[in-house]
């Protein structure tokens, strides 16, 4: 039977993620994921493929949420108090509100020197209310299955293979025989949990990203999706899932398809 193999959460977008061994899934996912923002000057996003370094940024919030702690290479440990009624600022963050909470000069000035460049720490404003409503795109989840079956083609060009954290995966599924079985489910429980197909994930430069280093490593894995995972926009690896049923998931859990596409 197929069952959870690793559960992530990435509390800043962009930013290194947390391996956990059980997490609550709201309507939006891990109540703490992508809780936070790196926005430029301007309010937008900066993401992974303009700032490859953010890879390297662990961060962990502590004491139910009320502190954030940061750390990076080569930087000295941050730890900041979480504003949830800070100064509001214009963003352009995915699914977020337009607005974004700012977290302050201390944590801005740690990021900005660490990306060479001026950026800011927002919040996502009122959590709790969007949490309430559905999101068909609430957890990214991928299978060992489908990773293995990429390697393979990548070693085939005397390539490099690459681990899972080039994807970012909140869910990963291990022992369903068949690759890219996640393409083809409409609904799956997980535990108690019962989640539905929301898209196929497109996939970008952020898959050619050492996670760990925060260094570009050229064209795999994206040179050798185009060969086989080609969509009408962009190549594919992964499954985007609404929650249908909110629940606990934790490692190991039996996962069971309940109905196909």
């Amino acid at each position: 039977m197929a069952f959870v193999s690793a559960l992530m959460y990435y509390p800043i977008k962009g930013c290194g993620g947390i391996s956990v061994e059980q997490i609550e899934v709201t309507m939006i996912g891990p109540p703490d994921d992508r809780l936070f923002a790196v926005v430029g000057t301007d309010g937008a996003t900066v993401w992974q493929g303009a700032a490859p370094r953010l890879a390297t940024v662990a961060a962990r919030l502590a004491h139910g949420g009320a502190t954030l702690a940061l750390s990076a290479p080569g930087a000295d440990d941050l730890t900041v108090d979480v504003d949830p009624d800070g100064p509001v600022r214009r963003v352009d963050v995915e699914k977020w509100p337009g607005t974004g909470i700012d977290q302050g000069d201390d944590v801005a000035t740690w990021l900005s020197d660490l990306l060479a460049r001026p950026v800011r720490l927002v919040r996502e404003p009122a959590r709790a209310a969007r949490a309430r409503r559905p999101d068909p795109t609430a957890l990214l989840i991928t299978s060992e299955s489908s990773l293995d079956r990429l390697n393979t083609r990548i070693e085939r060009r005397g390539a490099t293979p690459v681990p899972m954290s080039r994807f970012r995966p909140n869910l990963v599924i291990t022992a369903w025989p068949d690759p890219h079985t996640e393409d083809r489910v409409h609904r799956m429980t997980v535990g108690a949990t019962v989640l539905g197909f929301g898209e196929l994930a497109i996939r970008c430069a952020v898959t050619t990203i050492d996670q760990t280093t925060g260094h570009r490593r050229g064209p795999e894995p994206l040179r050798t999706l185009a060969d086989y995972r080609r969509e009408p926009d962009g190549v594919s690896f992964g499954l985007k899932a609404g929650v249908l049923t909110p629940g606990r998931i934790a490692l190991h859990d039996p996962v069971t398809v309940t109905a196909w596409r």
